[in-house]
């Protein structure tokens, strides 16, 4: 990915044919550096997604839908004061950097009119949105504070003055003509992608690379030309945004000879922005709220793996059980053989065909008949010990079952199945409860809330995406005619089509959600089994989202997240 300058340049321009002199009805914080903006704009609202994210930092129109906190953040509730109801008067980009100034006219308290500016600064971990005050030039708030003692030559802190970051000493590609460009290259010292990064300002090093190889061997005059197209192009706002579905994933808003293998266009920088960033850093966030679940459910999981490891060698040594038996009945036949004090005693073996002899070890501290007894002993408890250790063998296969599902699900867990997995493991008695404060009745849990998509022809198809969705979906969503689907012999979510007859193309849509959300989603034709809902069911005391099924009929399907997004947009266009 780059998120460069020029991108930054493509994605303030489409903003300011957007949204400019837009009204700007509603703010959100989803997140601690995710803001959303709702601004009402040629008769349509848009949702404006700002976002100082340390690895995706970024500014677009979203299509997507975000969870917002029941109680807005400090800074949320700042911007709702000076912005909403405020219109949106200029978006300008400074220079070629990716720092982007939003300006909205509105009025304060006593109805004077104001100008505030929001700043956009995406530079990686240190990427920000701040509020400033237009007239005092001072910042009001921001999401990021940096106190004087982390960086004195620039502090981000309320009622300290802004400063922009420091100047790189770059040239802007707008004033930096063609041949200015090549005079201000060493030709004879090389490396000359990384000469052009240091010398353009905006420009990433895919760009620069992409400058060089689009010139070849054809020496200045073939570096001149690329450059120029370029440039030409940014001057024209002639963007042609598009990704790379393979290889590295990569995004630009021109076409690039990098790009190889299958490629897909768009029309909107927003709209190729949103499509590569959707659920990228939701993931991220996810990760790191699920990170110590994730450890738990896999040292659960391992310990269940040397719990196996340590019976088999038990059930190894029961195997010879049955030789105590034949040694104590043995000493007890030649009992009269042994003397007192005796450490071995030599007999025949009448259980061998070849009547050949056999040496008994003992005791010399016991009697003949405590010996014999000892070893019916060692017999009985190797007899019992291969029973229960067969038993421990079967739950702890089940356990490893269990967390391997937990697991998987976490892989494609949304923010707001986490917290339904811990529920479910406090439950299941592998965590602690949550203290129940004094006085408050026991909280209603609310109903799990399966993931709803919509096939291609209107039919609702629904995934769930733990547990607890899963039995919800299966045993009370569903219909007994619906059809159920799950990837076979994985883990995986429960798939419910609402219908008993879907057409094919639906089988196949909620046949590849299925393998999506499976184990096997990074495989090729995964094999899936569907079934009607009244012949799936839960085996008495099994855990929470195992099923058996019968009479099902098998489909496969290679894995293709497309139809995640595809689905997904279908139901959001008619909500």
């Amino acid at each position: 990915m780059s998120f460069d300058g020029i991108v930054t340049r493509a994605i303030t321009h489409e903003l300011n044919e957007t949204i400019r002199s837009g009204r700007i009805m509603k703010i959100y914080q989803p997140t601690d550096t995710e803001l959303v903006f709702t601004v009402r704009s040629q008769r349509k609202k848009h949702s404006l997604l700002l976002s100082a994210h340390p690895s995706y930092a970024r500014f677009h129109l979203t299509e997507d839908i975000y969870n917002n906190p029941k109680e807005p953040p400090m800074l949320c509730m700042l911007l709702r004061k000076h912005l909403v109801g405020g219109f949106v008067e200029e978006i300008e980009q400074v220079d070629m950097e990716r720092i982007v100034k939003l300006k909205v006219r509105s009025r304060n308290e006593i109805g004077d009119e104001t100008i505030k500016t929001l700043i956009i600064e995406v530079m990686g971990k240190h990427s920000n949105i701040l509020l400033v005050d237009e007239e005092e030039g001072h910042i009001l708030d921001s999401i990021k504070h940096l106190p004087p003692s982390q960086n004195r030559h620039r502090t981000i802190m309320p009622g300290q003055p802004y400063k922009l970051p420091p100047e790189q000493g770059k040239l802007n590609p707008i004033d930096l003509d063609p041949d200015l460009f090549i005079r201000k290259l060493d030709f004879n010292s090389g490396k000359m992608d990384k000469q052009i990064l240091n010398l353009v300002m905006g420009f990433s090093p895919m760009i620069a690379k992409e400058i060089v190889h689009q010139a070849g061997l054809g020496g200045s005059d073939a570096l001149k030309q690329s450059y120029k197209s370029f440039r030409d192009r940014i001057l024209a706002h002639d963007y042609t945004p598009q990704a790379q579905l393979s290889g590295k994933n990569q995004f630009y808003v021109f076409p690039l000879q990098a790009f190889d293998g299958e490629v897909e266009q768009y029309e909107r920088v927003s709209a190729m922005l949103d499509d590569y960033y959707s659920g990228k850093a939701e993931r991220d966030r996810v990760k790191q709220q699920a990170g110590d679940l994730h450890r738990f459910m896999k040292n659960e999981r391992d310990k269940n793996i040397r719990k196996i490891k340590k019976h088999e060698d038990t059930l190894k040594k029961s195997d010879s059980a049955d030789r105590y038996q034949r040694l104590g009945e043995l000493l007890t036949a030649h009992m009269h053989l042994v003397k007192p004090g005796d450490e071995a005693v030599t007999v025949v073996d009448y259980y061998d065909p070849e009547q050949a002899e056999i040496t008994i070890d003992l005791n010399p501290n016991k009697s003949p008949s405590e010996n014999a007894q000892s070893l019916f002993q060692t017999y009985q408890k190797l007899k019992k010990s291969k029973q229960v250790v067969q038993v421990e063998i079967e739950k702890a296969e089940d356990e490893i079952a269990y967390f391997d599902r937990l697991l998987q699900q976490v892989e494609t867990a949304r923010e707001e199945d986490i917290e339904e997995i811990r529920e479910e493991l406090r439950e299941q008695g592998y965590l602690k409860k949550k203290p129940q404060s004094k006085g408050n009745k026991k909280n209603k849990q609310a109903t799990p809330a399966p993931e709803a998509f919509e096939a291609s022809d209107g039919t609702l198809i629904y995934v769930g995406r733990n547990n607890k969705q899963n039995e919800y979906l299966t045993n009370r969503l569903a219909h007994k005619t619906d059809i159920w689907l799950h990837a076979k012999d994985i883990p995986g979510s429960h798939v419910v089509i609402k219908s008993s007859d879907p057409n094919e193309d639906t089988l196949f849509e909620a046949a590849q959600l299925a393998a999506n959300f499976s184990k096997s989603s990074r495989s090729s034709s995964v094999p899936v089994d569907y079934t009607l809902i009244r012949h799936v069911k839960k085996p008495s005391g099994a855990k929470p989202g195992f099923v058996t099924y019968d009479n099902q009929q098998t489909l496969f399907v290679t894995p293709d997240d497309s139809f995640i997004k595809k689905l997904r947009k279908n139901k959001k266009e008619q909500q």
